[in-house]
């Protein structure tokens, strides 16, 4: 879902070449992609620190990819079933038509 909010922002906003709309562009992708509370890394950049303090640590590292693997599966088993029904219902409407 995070995807596709930074595609339509970045699709839909006209990108200028100023640097204080490309700062404020920034700004404002970065804070749609951590809206939610989760506690794992949303961007590469994140993901490559994280990457860095574990590299000298493989079973730590293995240990956190489990954990935000699992976090990953529970929010979006969490997000699926209302989209689901949204897509279904959309599906019958324009079959009834």
């Amino acid at each position: 879902m995070t995807v596709v909010l930074i595609g339509f922002l970045v699709l839909t906003t006209n990108i200028n070449t100023d640097r204080s709309s490309n700062k404020s562009l920034t700004r404002e992708l970065d804070r749609v992609v951590h809206q939610d509370d989760a506690d794992r890394p949303k961007t590469t950049g994140e993901w490559n620190r994280e990457a860095r303090k574990t590299e000298d640590a493989p079973g730590k590292r293995v240990e956190r990819i489990a954990k935000e693997s699992a976090e990953a599966v529970k929010q979006w088993g969490s997000v699926y079933p209302d989209t689901a029904k949204r897509s279904a219902d959309s599906v019958d409407e324009n079959t009834n038509r």
